[in-house]
C-alpha cells in the first residue's frame, strides 16, 4: 500500500486509508508521533499528514496532542478497536493469499476440443497435477461454442478467428493442415491433384460447427492462388475426432490439423494428397472471461498450457510426415 498522500484532502484518503488506520493504531499503541513512525519506517511528518487525512474524512477527532504526551479520545477509542480487527482481518487475507500463490488450489472448469483434448492435454495432464496437486481439472470435451460466463466456464481452447472483443485470449500456437483420404478410397475414387479435382466425382467429410447451417467450406491456397472448393458431401459431422474416424473409414476426404492425423499418416492407414495446396493456418487461443483474469489457479494453468503447445511437436508440425 502507498504511503504517500495526492493532495491533502479527504477526498484524496481513499488511497491510502489502509496506511492512515496503521499509523493511527501504531500511535494508539505505543503513544508517539516519532516512535510510531519509526515502527512504520515512514518520516514523522507523514504519519502526522495520514492521521490528520483520516481524521478529516471521518469528521472526527481521534487524538488529543500536547506538546507532552497523545491520548486517545472516545471516538478514537471505539475506531481503534474496529481498526485493529479489520487491519487484523486484511493480514489474515493478505497471508492466505501469499499462500495461494505457493501452493494454489481449488476447481479449474476447462472447455477444449476432442482432439486437443487427447492427444495433447490429457496426456501431459499427469506433469500439472504433479507440480499443482491441489488444482482440481473439470474438462469439458466438445467442439461446440461455449458461453463462458453463463456457463461458469473458467477458460476454453478454441482454434480460429476472435468474435466476442469482451473476452481476454492469449494465442498459443497456430494449427496447420494437411488434406488427406484413405487408400480404399483414393483406390475407388482416383487420387486428385488440384482442387478442382475434389469437384469431379470425389466425395468430402463435412465438418459443422454447432449452431452453423453449413459445414465450414474447404477453402485451399498455393502461391497466392485460392480456390474454394465446392464437392458433395457424403457425410457431416460436428465433432473433431468422429471428422477423422469417417475418413479413416474410406467416406471421403478431409482437410484436418496435422496433429490429429499425424499418425495415421504415418501407419498409412490415411494418405496426404493435393500437396502443396492448404488452408491458412488458424490461431489456436486460450479464452478467458475479463472477470477471471486474476485468478492465480487459472494463471497457473494458462501459463502451463501456453508452454504445453510451445513445446508440443504434434502442434509444431508444419507438414504431414509418412512413416
Amino acid at each position: 500500500m502507498a504511503n504517500r498522500l495526492r493532495n491533502g484532502g479527504s477526498g484524496d484518503l481513499k488511497y491510502d486509508q489502509i496506511a492512515a488506520m496503521r499509523a493511527f493504531a501504531r500511535v494508539v499503541e505505543i503513544g508517539s508521533f516519532t516512535r510510531a513512525a519509526a515502527a512504520l519506517s515512514m518520516p514523522k511528518a507523514t504519519a502526522t499528514k495520514l492521521i490528520q487525512t483520516l481524521e478529516a474524512h471521518l469528521q472526527t477527532t481521534l487524538l488529543h496532542r500536547t506538546t507532552r504526551r497523545v491520548s486517545v479520545t472516545p471516538d478514537g477509542a471505539a475506531y481503534y478497536e474496529r481498526a485493529v480487527s479489520l487491519l487484523a482481518d486484511l493480514e489474515e487475507l493478505d497471508g492466505s493469499m501469499r499462500l495461494s500463490q505457493l501452493n494454489p488450489k481449488g476447481r479449474l472448469r476447462i472447455d477444449v476440443s476432442a482432439g486437443l483434448a487427447t492427444q495433447v492435454l490429457i496426456p501431459a495432464l499427469a506433469d500439472f497435477h504433479e507440480r499443482f496437486p491441489d488444482i482440481q481439472i473439470d474438462m469439458g470435451v466438445t467442439d461446440r461454442p461455449v458461453d463462458l460466463i453463463g456457463e461458469n466456464v473458467d477458460c476454453v481452447i478454441r482454434a480460429g478467428t476472435l468474435t466476442d472483443q469482451s473476452l481476454i485470449a492469449r494465442k498459443i500456437a497456430e494449427m496447420h493442415f494437411v488434406t488427406c483420404a484413405s487408400p480404399s478410397y483414393l483406390q475407388r475414387r482416383g487420387e486428385p491433384v488440384h482442387p478442382q479435382d475434389l469437384e469431379n466425382g470425389h466425395k468430402i467429410v463435412g465438418y459443422i460447427k454447432t449452431g452453423s447451417a453449413e459445414p465450414w467450406p474447404l477453402i485451399l491456397q498455393r502461391d497466392g492462388e485460392e480456390h474454394e472448393v465446392s464437392a458433395s458431401h457424403v457425410i457431416t459431422v460436428n465433432d473433431g475426432n468422429a471428422y477423422v474416424t469417417a475418413a479413416l473409414a474410406g467416406l471421403g476426404i478431409i482437410h484436418v490439423p496435422i496433429f490429429m492425423v499425424q499418425e495415421h499418416i504415418a501407419s498409412g492407414a490415411l494418405r496426404p494428397i493435393i500437396r502443396g495446396w492448404k488452408m491458412a493456418p488458424l490461431p489456436l487461443h486460450i479464452v478467458y472471461p475479463p472477470n477471471k483474469h486474476l485468478s492465480n489457479k487459472l494463471r497457473i494453468f494458462v501459463d502451463w498450457a501456453a508452454d504445453l503447445f510451445a513445446r508440443s511437436k504434434l502442434i509444431q508440425q508444419r507438414e504431414a510426415t509418412p512413416g
